[in-house]
């Protein structure tokens, strides 16, 4: 009798092991590698938030510590501030990490040293799914960022480049954030997400980046004066400017295939990514598979 309890416990175990590895197998594990200190915030936030409340691993990066990125501060001193402004960010996301790198806001290059800084943050992720920016963006460091994901879509998956960090076993999908150019050819929505749900924790994140969204800016936009002081107001007033960004026709339709269309017309908010054809090339329904939001 002692020994049949013993097997069936033992049985009872390697189920309960075998079921929580099934568990584990079906968490993804996303990355989004950003320019600056608050551009993955802009363009995936909200996706980031659905993705962690289901349990997925997120994690958030800074090719540039945005030390150039205000009109009195700059330096070291601004790093550190913008540092601390995203890692307040990442909590209020509720991702795990957001990593910003040490390379200078304004003078980014796509040099091989920083294309492997990006190789080795992707393989340590284990990534599934990778978003950056479009290399075709107003910004340079924006662009390079992308060509830099780019170059490295690939070389993840060769054992002989940053041998010190162990290749993946499959390449991720890559995807690219929304923008909202049109040469040499216009953002394409292969996939879309509704985030009415979490768009106030989206802007509560955003809030964050107090040099960002309330000095920088403004300032650039010539509306620093209608910045309120008071915090509550100055939040306010963030959501009002953020509502702005329109939702596209092609944004819209994709919305119909991903939701159907009742749903799809009630969307207010939504973030949308295109798939890069130099990673994984994952068709519609393994496209569903790595974007379980819009079930």
């Amino acid at each position: 009798m002692e020994n049949r309890l013993r097997s069936v416990t033992r049985a009872a175990c390697v189920l309960l092991a075998l079921c929580a590895m099934s568990v584990a197998q079906d968490k993804l594990r996303v990355i989004a590698i950003g320019a600056h200190p608050d551009d993955c915030d802009l363009g995936a936030g909200g996706t980031a938030i659905q993705f962690a409340k289901l349990g997925h691993a997120v994690k958030f990066v800074s090719v540039t510590n945005g030390d150039a990125g205000h009109q009195s501060e700059g330096g070291g001193a601004l790093a550190k501030r913008r540092r601390a402004e995203a890692q307040e960010a990442g909590r209020r996301f509720g991702i795990a990490e957001y990593e910003v790198l040490d390379n200078h806001d304004g003078e980014l290059v796509p040099s091989l040293e920083v294309r492997q800084q990006i190789i080795r943050r992707i393989r340590q992720w284990n990534a599934d799914i990778v978003i950056s920016p479009r290399p075709n963006d107003y910004h340079p460091d924006h662009r390079y960022t992308g060509v830099l994901v780019q170059d490295a879509a690939y070389m993840v998956v060769v054992p002989n480049v940053c041998p010190d960090t162990p290749p993946l076993k499959k390449n991720p999908a890559f995807f690219y954030f929304q923008d909202g150019f049109q040469r040499p050819n216009p953002f394409r929505p292969d996939v879309a997400v509704a985030i009415d749900d979490v768009w106030e924790r989206k802007l509560d994140a955003m809030d964050a980046h107090v040099s960002q969204f309330y000095e920088w800016l403004p300032w650039v936009d010539g509306r620093l004066a209608q910045v309120p002081k008071e915090p509550a107001a100055r939040r306010k007033w963030l959501g009002q400017q953020s509502q702005r960004r329109q939702l596209t026709p092609a944004i819209r339709q994709a919305l119909v295939q991903w939701y159907g269309a009742e749903r799809a017309n009630q969307a207010r908010q939504a973030e949308a990514f295109e798939l890069c054809e130099y990673g994984r090339r994952p068709n519609q329904q393994e496209l569903k598979q790595l974007f379980p939001l819009t079930k």
